[in-house]
Formats: structure tokens, sequence, C-alpha cells
């Protein structure tokens, strides 16, 4: 049985602990124009979920112990739903499809609909949970599901050469990189034990000013208008500062 990457094993344990749950789903939400060909979306989009095999995996457990398991191209595809509704209605239709809960024992990772608000156009939603993306997968999906997207709209199939590598290899190669925490002289054991001692005396508790501070917090949103430029300057930003934008 293949395990899970550390991130994984994480995001797993909290889905776990809490029960199905929304807070780690990344939606990603395209519209399109009225000529959008509705079959050859599907199909494109069975083509992205064989490419990825992360896209079609379940996690389930064995022995206290989490695993992948690939399903195949066909099983593992999610089904592809198309609602009609109203321009005025779709924003909301869209937020309730996003924040529906994952399961990672038996929920595929993926979910689809489509939105079609007849001649004003339609709308793709894709959510993903965060146990099978992240920012920059985010890029690779959509730059995928337009090339897929073009070739069948011909009659072709995409010109892929085949992944070299998949999620399930990275966690086999990051396992063997960093080895067990059981052994005390893998690289795991030896980083744990350099952070356990810079970090002794640290609070245990970062206090930040707050005046809800020691409040339980669900997740929510925050909307606004940022100029088109604001996430060039973001990364810029962080790569100055020697930080990160994404936050988990």
């Amino acid at each position: 049985m293949t395990p899970l990457s550390y991130a994984q094993r994480r995001l797993w344990f909290v889905n776990r602990l809490e029960g199905a749950g929304s807070t780690y789903n990344v939606p990603v939400v395209v519209r399109f124009g009225p000529g959008l060909e509705v079959g050859v979306l599907e199909s494109a989009l069975a083509d992205v979920v064989e490419r990825h095999e992360v896209l079609r995996t379940v996690y389930g457990e064995s022995g206290g112990e989490p695993h992948q398991t690939v399903l195949g191209p066909v099983e593992g595809r999610p089904a592809f739903e198309v609602v009609e509704c109203s321009a005025g209605e779709v924003e909301a239709r869209v937020e309730e499809f996003a924040r529906r809960p994952f399961d990672l024992v038996v929920d595929r990772p993926l979910r689809v609909r489509l939105y079609s608000m007849g001649a004003e156009g339609s709308v793709l939603v894709l959510s993903v949970h965060h146990i099978a993306t992240d920012g920059w997968s985010e890029g690779v999906l959509l730059r995928d599901l337009a090339e897929a997207y073009g070739a069948r709209r011909v009659g072709r199939v995409p010109g892929w050469e085949p992944l070299p590598v998949q999620y399930a290899d990275y966690t086999l190669w990051q396992r063997d990189v960093l080895g067990s925490a059981e052994d005390p002289e893998s690289l795991l054991s030896r980083q744990l034990a350099f952070w356990n001692g810079a970090l002794e005396g640290a609070p245990a508790h970062w206090i930040y000013p707050s005046t809800g501070l020691g409040r339980r917090f669900r997740p929510a949103e925050a909307r606004g208008c940022l100029w088109t430029s604001a996430p060039i300057c973001t990364r810029s930003w962080c790569g100055w500062r020697g930080s990160t934008a994404a936050l988990c």
C-alpha cells in the first residue's frame, strides 16, 4: 500500500478528527460564453482525470495508518452534472456546491458541476480537496483542461506525453529521503530533534492581539476587488521576504 505524504497525512488526520468538512475545499470556477460544447468539455475533463492520478485517489486506513488507493480512469471519473439555473441565482448555487464536504475515505477529491444559464453562458465549478491540489496545481489543471478541450473539439485526443511522475511517486521518494520517525538516525528524526532543541522554551501558543482570542472559529470568506497585477506583486513581495503567499 502506498503511504500519504506528510502534508497529506495532516489533512487526512483533520478530516478524520473533525469529520467530513469543507474547510480545505479549493473551488475553481470558470465562466463560459454561450458557445460551450458540453459533451466536449466532459470528455476533456475525463482526459485530465485520467492524466492526473491524484484527482482519482481515495484515502483509506489499515491498521491505524492511512494509505492511498488510485482508482482506474473510469471508476475514478467524477460525475459530470449539468444544472439549469438563472444568472441571478448562479452565484449562490456555486457557493453551495463549493462548500459541500469531502469524506476523504470514500469521496474522490474532485467534484464537477456545470451551471447552464442558457443564452447567458455557463459556469463550471471544479471543487477539489486540498489533499489533491494547491495554488500552483490550479494553473496546471486549467491549462490541461483547455488543451484537452481544444483537442476534443476538433476530434482528436490530447497529444500529451505520459507523465514521468505522479504524486504517489513523490510520497515514496519523500519517505525514502526522510526515513521514519522510529529510526533515530533518519533525516526526519534528526530534523525533529534539531527543531525541538531550537524551539525549547518557546511559548506553546503564539499570542496575536485579537478581540476574539480563544474563541472557536469557522472558515469564512472576505470579498473585495484587487487590481490585475496584485498576484504578481504578492509573489514578488513574498519572494523578497522569504515567505509564502499560501496559508494552510
